[in-house]
């Protein structure tokens, strides 16, 4: 799973009808004591995310089985909104 920020929204007026319905956001991942890194990516949003929010991501095949129907061609998928994160101090 991935943590990541929402940095944005993405509209498609022309997709595969199996995308109908779902909204798509801009995650930029957050690399905790990393490097600045800009690695950004679209995801399925599946908890009512909004710009700003942190979230947590699954992709790959898990990604689809949180969806209503399996067969939808996504490989990311917000699948919850993270309310804190703690870390331990190195």
């Amino acid at each position: 799973m991935i943590v990541g920020e929402v940095v944005g929204s993405l509209w498609a007026t022309r997709k595969d009808k199996k995308l109908n319905g779902l909204t798509f956001l801009v995650i930029k991942r957050i690399s905790y004591g990393n490097p600045v890194q800009h690695d950004y990516f679209v995801a399925a949003d599946n908890a009512g995310a909004g710009i700003g929010d942190t979230v947590l991501v699954t992709k790959g095949g898990a990604a689809r089985t949180s969806l209503a129907t399996p067969d939808v061609p996504v490989d990311a998928v917000i699948v919850g909104i993270v309310d804190s994160v703690e870390l331990a101090h190195r």
